[in-house]
């Protein structure tokens, strides 16, 4: 990923300051290169999608993509304004989006709180607008949730896991919870596609905080509720 160091802004823009995109998609979908699976579907029936944004996405979409259970994977641009945004229009900081992966998992084989559990441990997301050195509002930490059932569990784990950084000396988690319905998610450039794959020494690096729960940790919505 781009070092970025100089944001033209670490605010997302209103809609009527946003870049205006276009109609249409810039992706020519292709299959996974990892899974061999289409990342852009059709999806098997029975299978969900989840979505997340936790910095570069390069990184992101290849600790995804190991786990049991993910079907496919792809990275886009998620929660801002701009339809069809290029790489380059959202390094500017103009679209509103975060780079974001799509996850697509079979619910038999594993859960969608153990793919919170990959997205709490795997960056620092008491950052704001940033991870480490990867500074802007594309690079902000993010929860896009399909339905209610997902949100709840969202919550719920942000709960658990804001005490656990708390006793290890982080400060507030800034991770924005956004849906239902999430917003559209739109496909990045084949070239960022399964990055990490085709440039197995590219630059993406990890900021997990270390603070985990335990691999058996069951998330139970109610117990958050005051």
């Amino acid at each position: 990923m781009r070092f970025f160091s100089d944001p033209a802004t670490l605010r997302i823009p209103s809609a009527d300051r946003a870049l205006p995109g276009r109609s249409t998609p810039i992706l020519d979908p292709r299959p996974h290169t990892v899974l061999g699976t289409p990342i852009a579907g059709p999806y098997p029936a029975g299978f969900q999608i989840a979505e997340f944004a936790l910095g570069c996405f390069w990184g992101e979409e290849k600790t995804f993509w190991q786990q049991p259970g993910v079907w496919t994977t792809a990275v886009g641009y998620q929660g801002g304004t701009t339809p069809n945004p290029t790489y380059r229009e959202s390094c500017t900081g103009m679209t509103g989006h975060a780079e974001a992966v799509r996850v697509v998992f079979d619910p038999a084989r594993t859960s969608y709180e153990q793919l919170l559990k990959v997205f709490w441990e795997n960056h620092d997301p008491t950052q704001v607008m940033r991870q480490g050195n990867d500074v802007g509002t594309q690079y902000r930490s993010a929860i896009f949730v399909q339905d209610e059932a997902q949100r709840a569990a969202a919550e719920a784990s942000k709960a658990m896991y804001q005490a656990r950084l708390t006793a290890a000396g982080y400060g507030t988690i800034a991770t924005e919870i956004v849906g239902p319905p999430a917003p559209t998610f739109y496909f990045a450039e084949d070239y960022h596609q399964q990055y990490l794959d085709k440039v197995p020494n590219g630059y993406c690096p990890n900021h997990a905080t270390g603070v985990r729960l335990p691999d058996d940790f069951a998330v139970t919505p109610l117990q958050y509720v005051e």
